[in-house]
């Protein structure tokens, strides 16, 4: 069974699209075009009580019913519990799943998406506090990522929903101002993981 993908070419949605092609299920995209407003639809709202994308539609969820679900970590926790793919079973194996899944989604997410909001502004003087204070803490991020890498190829050592989870925001690095040679654990992981045919094909499909 095919699942929607409601999304718009953004980190969160490339999250999603490439967890889908690594995990080799079919979907379809319909996008849902943010910069007309179309996530503040009645319909929209309905898969996405937040009013943000992406939200999916699986018409094969638990029980063999159609379940749709909203907020891209819990898409992406869902896809790893139907397919038994990139979230292990064991706990102590989860557990860093988690830490570094619920890293980017509170961290690596939000700050680097307030430089994209500061960085767009025309008036310097609105841009120079925002940037400063974004810019540094998206930095110190990378730098917590870099030292994770360190001494594995993966955040949670396999590769995991995690690993694509991060890899959605650090796509946008050169928004972000930040160069991956300056976190050279980042840039080999990142490079690693491009150069993967699903994920490639989940970075390339056309989301908006």
């Amino acid at each position: 069974m095919t699942i929607e993908l409601h999304t718009w070419n953004t980190p969160n949605g490339r999250k999603i699209s490439v967890a889908l092609e690594e995990m080799g299920l079919p979907y379809k995209v319909i996008p849902v075009n943010i910069t007309k407003g179309e996530q503040m639809a009645p319909g929209f709202l309905k898969l996405s009580p937040n009013n943000k994308i992406p939200a999916i539609v699986d018409p094969g969820g638990p029980g063999g019913k159609p379940v749709s679900i909203f907020e891209s970590g819990a898409i992406l926790l869902y896809l790893g519990e139907k397919t038994g793919k990139f979230l292990p079973k064991p706990l102590a194996e989860r557990i860093p799943v988690y830490e570094w899944l619920m890293w980017q989604m509170g961290g690596f997410g939000p700050f680097p998406g307030q430089v994209h909001h500061f960085i767009a502004l025309e008036n310097e003087t609105d841009r120079a506090y925002g940037l400063k204070r974004f810019m540094a803490e998206t930095r110190r991020l990378y730098g917590v990522l870099d030292r994770r890498l360190q001494e594995r190829e993966f955040v949670a050592d396999a590769l995991s929903v995690a690993d694509f989870a991060i890899l959605g925001w650090a796509w946008r690095h050169p928004r972000h101002k930040v160069e991956l040679k300056d976190f050279p654990n980042v840039e080999r992981w990142y490079n690693a993981l491009m150069a993967r045919p699903a994920t490639k094909r989940g970075m390339e499909a056309k989301l908006d």
